[in-house]
């Protein structure tokens, strides 16, 4: 079997995504997911004019050597566009050697070690009753794990919270970046008593997760991990900028609350810190931002000799391909924690059909070969990508920050 040809389509079906496809000789055709959210230009181009042309004759089997090549074979590494760019490659691969071999991906990837994936999904309020409003109706749809946030008392913005009543999307198309604003003692002075409030009306039964969205400093992180700890979160995601990894030295001495890092992470050494020192209880990376399943794989199991589980990524920034990627590691690993799920809408879903499907706070992968997602071109192409910018944010007094 050998690639004969790779296209790129940008496409946005209620949101911007960028997909490939990479054709074989021999009719079969592999699916990846190259979306970067406000960036997906930037990988379209390199993909375009920088991989795609040394992926023409090989052997779509050979994934480490291909994976090597892109990686190794190239001077100027790492960083968001060139790994997503080399994920989306290696996704596709993947799919056509299981599609191929006429099995499910996970097959593939040591097969099965559960036969469900533990999820998460999103709770977010305007406030603090309408938090609690929200958790309650993912209760009633079966979720054992939420991730709640609010808006915050005397704060106009917030990440993480929509503006809308539909589903959160924080990039907005066809504008420049919008700015919102942060003051961090609001921020630290509010969450613990988001957390007695939930616990207070839900019990310990659930688990909760939060993200402050690398916000604090170690010290701060540190206090109030200690404060959140009478409520038993399942995790504190993205507490401090993951650029310095010995930052969670000091909050990892000071609190027991779980910690979970990563999802801008791209490769194993913007972690391998955290791993071997213990520092972190969950990695965050996903699978198609990291170089795709090929790293994914051996991060996982490097990760699993210290005790660190993978919780990854999985927003609905990137397409059910990508999603389906990380659920089918997440059914093969053996350290998995949780996977996050914020769902597909309708629109999306029409442009994914995909096997992926949810019950009682769990996601399965279905059993048709390769990624058990396909990708409706004609319904695609009639949402035309719309360029779209994240927000910033700036302090009160208008010093830029973190978002």
């Amino acid at each position: 079997m050998k690639i004969t040809d790779a296209k790129i389509y940008l496409n946005s079906p209620g949101r911007n995504y960028l997909t490939i496809e990479i054709h074989t000789d021999e009719g079969v055709i592999g699916l990846g997911d190259g979306t970067l959210n406000g960036r997906e230009l930037a990988v379209y181009s390199y993909l375009k004019e920088h991989l795609f042309p040394s992926l023409i004759g090989r052997d779509p089997f050979d994934t480490e050597d291909i994976w090597n090549f892109f990686y190794r074979g190239a001077y100027w590494r790492r960083g968001p566009v060139t790994m997503t760019a080399i994920g989306a490659i290696d996704i596709a691969l993947w799919d056509i050697k299981a599609k191929a071999l006429g099995v499910p991906l996970y097959k593939l990837l040591g097969g099965s070690s559960r036969e469900k994936v533990l999820v998460y999904c999103h709770a977010s309020g305007r406030d603090t009753d309408h938090a609690m409003e929200e958790v309650a109706k993912k209760r009633e749809l079966g979720y054992k794990a939420i991730r709640i946030q609010s808006g915050v008392p005397g704060m106009e913005s917030i990440y993480g919270i929509s503006k809308e009543k539909d589903s959160y999307e924080p990039a907005k198309k066809g504008e420049l970046p919008e700015e919102e604003s942060w003051n961090t003692s609001k921020y630290l002075n509010f969450v613990p008593s988001l957390f007695q409030r939930a616990r207070d009306e839900f019990g310990y039964d659930l688990h909760f997760l939060h993200d402050c969205h690398h916000r604090l400093t170690p010290n701060e992180a540190a206090q109030l991990g200690k404060d959140l700890e009478p409520y038993k979160l399942f995790w504190l995601e993205d507490t401090v900028p993951g650029e310095l990894q010995e930052g969670l030295r000091l909050i990892r001495q000071r609190t027991t609350t779980p910690l979970a890092i990563g999802e801008i992470f791209n490769t194993v050494y913007d972690c391998q810190t955290l791993i071997t020192e213990q520092l972190i209880d969950y990695l965050r990376m996903t699978v198609s931002h990291s170089g795709g399943i090929t790293p994914m794989m051996k991060i996982a199991a490097f990760a699993a000799i210290y005790h660190v589980k993978i919780g990854m990524h999985g927003p609905s920034d990137v397409s059910p391909i990508a999603l389906s990627a990380c659920l089918h590691v997440s059914r093969a690993i053996n350290n998995l924690g949780i996977l996050e799920y914020m769902g597909y809408s309708d629109k999306m879903s029409e442009a994914f059909p995909h096997e992926i499907h949810y019950k009682d706070g769990h996601l399965y992968t279905g059993n048709a070969p390769g990624l058990g997602v396909e990708f409706n071109k004609d319904f695609a192409e009639k949402h035309p990508y719309q360029k779209a910018y994240l927000p910033i944010n700036r302090l009160e007094d208008g010093t830029m920050f973190h978002w």
